[in-house]
């Protein structure tokens, strides 16, 4: 049997013949670069995220990247952000000339840890900028105390959550400025880069929809520097095809996640395979599933893909000791839970098209390495 970490093939499938006539309607009005789906797209994401504003952007970098133009972040500049995530979240900060401060992450559920933020609060700071990592909201409520408190706007980067929750209210409607991805991967995901920006402040959002169109509100008239960020028709169309299915497949996932913890319970299993944590009161759509090995991580990936089953590594290098940020000095043990989450985690297969047998297959294999 094969289990592919992802496959989009049946999804894409079953909905070809509605997709090829949103796509039709896009080549007849030649609504290439934002236009009539992009518009009614962004009406409906604002609906679904209990927003008053969504504004569609080229990719979910973008939406990061612009977020942060929002408030004029740039030189001399602080923005709190967690070391475990993709590059972007950082890359973001970094790109604007202003200093990216890690917090480390809370173990159970790799986002940033709360406890910590408070204390690398400084005059610098501009932006606090968690992530709901995996598909789970990072603790908004305690953030939100924070951010108040300080006067410090909160974005968030729910690349990884769209219809992630905490306490009834949707990733994106809390902090100031949510990030949204629409990479082919992401529980919505079109078919090519696209991203969206989710805001309830009317100033904020007149201003990232000029941002995202080279900082222009009317034709060759320019208010600020801004980006040529700007979703094209396609992808609306495709996108407007797909939302309505987003809460069916988000629910597939908590099933499949479900099999997962009672088929590893059933193999006993529990002590080698630290299975992903879920915070109360919250809801999870499990962008991807997450374990934690300790020590044979890398042993078991092999063995998963001798046996034809998907796996990944989300993330390797904690962000803290790229490379390229080496400049902010940095050192290895200087933010310990990221850095072994790096070393222990490990996504196997969770789509809404996985199969039963598929998950037992899966399981079984786990099972098989480790007697």
């Amino acid at each position: 049997m094969k289990v592919p970490l992802l496959d989009l093939s049946e999804q894409n499938q079953a909905l070809r013949p509605d997709i090829e006539a949103a796509l039709g309607r896009v080549l007849d009005t030649n609504g290439f670069i934002l236009g009539a789906e992009v518009a009614a797209l962004e009406k409906e994401l604002a609906e679904y995220c209990d927003v008053k504003h969504a504004i569609g952007c080229a990719s979910g970098s973008d939406a990061l990247l612009l977020a942060l133009m929002a408030y004029d972040i740039g030189q001399g500049d602080e923005v709190i952000t967690t070391p475990y995530s993709f590059f972007a979240t950082v890359s973001s900060i970094t790109r604007l000339g202003a200093t990216p401060v890690f917090v480390d992450i809370d173990p159970l559920t790799y986002n940033l840890d709360v406890s910590q933020v408070e204390a690398k609060i400084s005059e610098r700071t501009k932006a606090i900028e968690p992530v709901h990592l995996y598909g789970q909201s990072a603790d908004m409520r305690e953030l939100q105390k924070i951010g108040k408190k300080y006067g410090i706007p909160i974005v968030e980067d729910a690349a990884q959550a769209i219809g992630a929750e905490e306490a009834g209210k949707r990733v994106g409607s809390i902090g100031e400025i949510g990030c949204f991805s629409f990479y082919p991967s992401k529980n919505l995901g079109g078919m090519g880069d696209g991203g969206f920006l989710t805001t309830d402040d009317d100033s904020i959002a007149e201003k990232l929809l000029a941002l995202r169109n080279h900082g222009s509100k009317e034709k060759y008239h320019h208010k600020w520097v801004g980006l040529n960020s700007r979703l094209d028709g396609f992808q609306g169309a495709v996108l407007r095809v797909k939302l309505p299915y987003l809460d069916a497949w988000t629910e597939r996932r908590q099933e499949n996640a479900a099999a997962y913890r009672e088929l590893f319970t059933d193999a006993g299993l529990a002590e080698q395979v630290v299975l992903p944590y879920e915070r109360e009161n919250t809801r999870h759509i499990y962008n991807q599933f997450v374990v934690r090995i300790p020590g044979r991580r890398d042993e078991l990936r092999k063995f998963l893909a001798d046996n034809d089953i998907g796996s990944d590594i989300y993330y390797p290098v904690s962000l803290h000791l790229q490379e390229c940020f080496a400049y902010l000095g940095c050192r290895e043990r200087y933010l310990p839970e990221s850095e072994r989450a790096s070393r222990e985690t490990l996504a196997i297969p969770i789509y809404p098209e996985l199969k039963r047998e598929q998950i037992e297959y899966v399981v079984q294999k786990f099972a098989e390495f480790y007697n």
